[in-house]
């Protein structure tokens, strides 16, 4: 490896044969080689930086999950990027998880107000530090107004990487259309861009980052395990879910009493219903296996429902077959869903992570919970797919004991979407690795 010296010296011939080339004298041959050699070396030195929004909120597993997902993403396929995260939620917790997986992400915050102002100036160095700004995976273009900030300071691209976009007001189109890419993490969002205009090679199909994640707390979940006597493989997860998430309950919300009234008027209705179908899986695979049930959360809320909707209704000869779990940090989650058999989930994202982590699982998706489901089908898990008000909860046993009377079949299927995923990124990071190279 050269020295500064060495390499100083180097950069000081090498700015000399570009002025002379810069002069119209012709140059000899040995030179102009010497001059296409530095240029190469100059080129395979330049280090780009990918500023990333990311970071949404801390009560979801999955929201946590896109953030190191992306991460991954882009430290496989672009291995000489510098990456900056710009975190929308602060959390000490989730913040240690980050620097722990990727300790050469640099981390800022800042929020923007009404005038696109940021209220940190890390940001704004980070604006001048960075090349090309990445709005991570969401449930809409949760960034918006960090990217109209990025605008109004820069004249540098930006784009958005596994995004679902299922509504488009004014401004929002007028932002899309400014944008290096759009990869949506579902196809149906890429026919709503079209039908706003906005449509072109730089429109394609990324499946959310998490889909992508890569972090693991094998300690905590052995552990756990231990603890609650759940084998390798000999125990299924199951994950509920409202029709809608209570997040007036949660943290302070904008909501109208009106709305507030229409969400807990749909998830009463529908909740025991739903559940009923679930545990009717959940009954056929601890009398026919013999083997446990892990109950869990993606949502904070989550944790207060387990009893009332997955536990408490079983019979009595089943309940002594089911472990509970608090809510906990994606990398924990991670670890145990890749020692569970199956994942069983009203929520999109468990099955996502189960899946990242060669576990089997189902998702069984509720009609309130957007279009971002039909990643599933994009990616070939249409028969692992439950449209709960189409589904009768025999359906869902029935496919659950294929399953297991054909693991192995089940696995090669997974691994065949997944290497499609990956597949997919590849060709994202190579159309991203055109705008800033």
């Amino acid at each position: 490896m050269k020295n500064m010296e060495e390499h100083n010296y180097d950069r000081r011939n090498w700015l000399k044969l570009v002025a002379l080339a810069n002069t119209g004298i012709l140059l000899p041959t040995p030179l102009l080689s010497c001059m296409d050699k530095a240029s190469r070396q100059s080129q395979e030195e330049k280090v780009n930086t990918l500023l990333v929004i990311s970071g949404w909120q801390e009560v979801n597993i999955g929201d946590i999950a896109h953030t190191p997902g992306l991460l991954h993403v882009l430290e496989t396929f672009l291995p000489n990027a510098k990456v900056i995260l710009w975190k929308r939620k602060r959390s000490e917790e989730v913040e240690k998880l980050l620097k722990r997986n990727f300790p050469k992400v640099e981390i800022v915050y800042g929020s923007v107000d009404n005038n696109y102002d940021v209220d940190n100036p890390e940001v704004y160095d980070a604006f001048k530090r960075s090349d090309l700004l990445v709005h991570g995976s969401g449930p809409s273009v949760v960034g918006r107004t960090s990217l109209q900030a990025w605008l109004k300071r820069t004249d540098k691209p930006f784009g958005i990487f596994g995004t679902t976009i299922q509504e488009i007001d004014d401004d929002l189109e007028q932002l899309l259309k400014k944008a290096a890419f759009i990869f949506t993490r579902e196809t149906q969002s890429m026919g709503i861009l079209k039908d706003h205009g906005i449509a072109g090679e730089h429109i394609a199909f990324a499946p959310d980052a998490t889909f992508f994640i890569d972090i693991r707390d094998d300690n905590k979940a052995n552990a756990f395990l231990r603890e609650h006597g759940l084998e390798e493989q000999k125990f299924i997860c199951a994950i509920p879910r409202l029709r809608y998430s209570p997040y007036h309950k949660i943290r302070k919300v904008d909501w109208s009493e009106e709305k507030i009234k229409k969400v807990e008027t749909v998830n009463e209705r529908h909740k025991e219903e739903d559940h009923a179908k679930l545990r009717e899986a959940m009954i056929a695979w601890v009398r026919e296996t013999g083997n446990k049930i892990l109950v869990c959360p993606e949502m904070t809320y989550q944790v207060d429902i387990m009893d009332e909707l997955l536990i408490d209704p079983l019979p009595e000869d089943v309940k002594p077959h089911v472990v509970k779990r608090g809510y906990w940090m994606p990398d924990e989650a991670a670890s145990v869903y890749a020692k569970a058999h199956t994942i069983l989930s009203f929520e999109c994202h468990s099955p996502i992570i189960s899946a990242a982590n060669g576990t089997p699982m189902f998702y069984l998706r509720q009609p309130e919970d957007t279009i971002k489901g039909h990643m599933y089908y994009d990616l070939g898990f249409e028969q692992w797919v439950f449209e709960i008000e189409d589904t009768t909860g025999k359906q869902i046993a029935d496919t659950l004991r294929e399953v297991w009377t054909n693991y192995d079949a089940a696995n090669a299927k997974l691994k065949t979407n997944m290497d499609k995923v990956q597949q997919i990124y590849k060709q994202r990071t190579d159309y991203i690795k055109k705008i800033y190279g």
